[in-house]
């Protein structure tokens, strides 16, 4: 049997893997990082955060808040306190993958047990399906506004098909295929992907924002309108849109152990994270708000999406570089933060059978199932579906860190995570009491949607599923089970 080698920084890895290379939860894609493997940098955490951020969700953030009667900086308020919050459970998830060189749902296989794993990985893995669609979406909208300014008859070139222009479906076709290549040449090509968009993307950003106060010739309407809301009024809206923020980055809070597995410290990736992803959000959002404030002088109207603001521009040449930056902004968030986890969770269901580039194109096939372009109808529909399935991802993050960090003490034993017959066998692969602080965090959760006198439940879905599960889980572990099933089981002598 292998044994585990703990080094001095506090990171685990396997003196060797040859004997779990044979059980049925192993694949390559799943496998732990040696720790000579583990290369990303705090630069790299940094970069993946303001990567990510830099899409056209963020920039576009406000707006739906704004839309709710708030003013500009309650929004911004709002969305930063919001990541400042999801940011907890992202650094306490981060940690096991750091530590051990595992993904998320070789992790979770700690709490729910080895086949159990899947519920929560398939669960993260639809909402990612999801973001995949929308994205996708997005940056065939951007691929079809440049070659709409390039070529004036695009949009009526071939048709219209189910509400759109066949133009329309190609575009967003072809987007869609650029991500599934990227997929398929790997993690380490993701990396330089996620190093020069970061850049880029915020340089190409700051010139839209100065030309557009230079235009205006100042800040614009927008950032003098007071909010609409007040006293209790502004509080009932505030509660389910900081719920909603938390729920834009709730599926990476659960899944960041698939790129902390890469990191050479804890401190490297617990810096890079806390340092970009609360400024950048909030800040890549104000520009957003300046943005479209000063388009209103400039147009005549508001114009808050970027995509439309840049089909305005009367040079082409304008428009290509414009519409070039979208793509690698949503081409980068894209792949990050929805693909990594779905290609790693199906992989994680059928090891044998679906590896990390196969897991990445069911999420691009499920991503189109879905309808992306329903989902963006409308600001409203955006926000709720924020707000659903926020508190399903509570749920999991509940398990998950009451699991590691106060039941278990941040102790895993790596191989047993691999094999059928181990510490995280439980009952035919099941840990029930997972399973039933789930249901009970969903039911709470959820309940509002179906009973109305559960309705104001739904607005604070992430934390009463997070609180409510985890709460139950720690229960459960108290007063349903022996310290036995939490200790390792004892392996016969090499």
């Amino acid at each position: 049997m292998a044994s585990e080698v703990q080094h001095q920084d506090g990171r685990v890895e396997l003196s060797d893997d040859r004997d779990i290379e044979r059980s049925p939860l192993f694949n390559r894609d799943l496998a732990p990082v040696r720790v000579k493997d583990r290369n990303w940098s705090t630069y790299n955490f940094a970069a993946l955060w303001v990567s990510m951020a830099h899409c056209i969700p963020t920039y576009m953030l406000a707006s739906g808040l704004m839309d709710k009667g708030m003013s500009w900086s309650q929004a911004l308020w709002t969305i930063l306190l919001g990541n400042l919050i999801v940011l907890v459970p992202i650094l306490l998830n981060s940690h096991p993958g750091t530590k051990y060189g595992i993904p998320f749902p070789v992790f979770a296989r700690a709490s729910y047990g080895v086949y159990g794993s899947n519920l929560p990985a398939l669960l993260r893995a639809l909402v990612a399906c999801g973001w995949f669609g929308i994205q996708s979406w997005i940056g065939g909208q951007a691929v079809y506004t440049f070659l709409r300014v390039v070529y004036p008859g695009w949009p009526t070139l071939l048709g219209n098909f189910g509400g759109h222009p066949v133009s329309e479906w190609l575009s967003f076709l072809a987007f869609w295929a650029l991500n599934i290549f990227i997929v398929y040449r790997g993690m380490n090509l993701l990396r330089h992907v996620e190093n020069w968009a970061a850049p880029f993307v915020l340089v190409m950003t700051a010139a839209l924002l100065f030309w557009a106060i230079d235009r205006a010739h100042g800040l614009g309407p927008i950032l003098s309108q007071p909010g609409k809301l007040q006293g209790p009024a502004f509080w009932s809206a505030f509660w389910p849109a900081l719920t909603a923020m938390v729920g834009y980055w709730a599926t990476l809070s659960l899944n960041m152990p698939d790129f902390t597995r890469f990191g050479r410290s804890q401190r490297e990736q617990a810096f890079g994270q806390i340092v970009a992803l609360p400024t950048t959000m909030t800040i890549f959002a104000g520009m957003g708000v300046i943005i479209t404030s000063a388009t209103a002088i400039i147009y005549g109207k508001a114009i808050w999406d970027p995509v439309d603001l840049v089909g305005h521009f009367p040079s082409r040449a304008l428009v290509a570089v414009a519409m070039f930056t979208i793509v690698v902004a949503t081409l980068s968030v894209n792949i990050a933060a929805n693909v990594v986890s779905p290609a790693n969770d199906f992989s994680n269901a059928f090891p044998r059978f679906i590896s990390f580039r196969t897991g990445g194109l069911l999420t691009g096939l499920i991503g189109i199932a879905i309808q992306p372009w329903r989902l963006l109808e409308s600001g409203a529909t955006y926000i709720n579906w924020l707000i659903t399935y926020s508190g399903g991802m509570g749920t999991i993050a509940g398990v998950l860190i009451a699991d590691y960090w106060l039941i278990r003490k941040k102790r895993l034993q790596l191989e047993d995570l691999y094999l059928p017959k181990g510490a995280y066998t439980y009952r035919g692969g099941w840990n029930i009491r997972a399973i039933v602080a789930t249901a009970v965090g969903c039911f709470l959760a959820w309940a509002g949607l179906g009973i109305p006198q559960l309705a104001p439940l739904v607005d604070y879905g992430w934390f009463v599923g997070a609180f409510g599960a985890a709460v139950t889980y720690l229960i459960a572990n108290k007063w349903f089970v022996s310290r036995a099933d939490l200790e390792p089981i004892a392996k016969p002598a090499a």
